[in-house]
């Protein structure tokens, strides 16, 4: 998972954490994030229903309905 996280007054630096097969971590809300992967791979996102696909932009990729399970 990739951070961004910005210096008080400073350049904004980026941040890493590796996570293997079966681990997980927790994303505190307001933290910009984004997940990457060397490879295919599948993941479980669980967020609160409010939270828009595309973050803060709205544009024709958003989708303001989703299906439930």
């Amino acid at each position: 998972m990739d951070f961004r996280e910005e210096a008080s007054g400073q350049d904004e630096k980026a941040r890493t954490i590796w996570l293997e097969e079966g681990e997980m971590i927790i994303v505190p809300k307001g933290i910009e994030h984004c997940p990457v992967a060397e490879e295919e791979c599948h993941v479980l996102l669980f967020e609160p229903v409010s939270t828009l696909n595309t973050g803060n932009t709205e544009n024709e990729l958003t989708r303001k309905e989703l299906t439930k399970i």
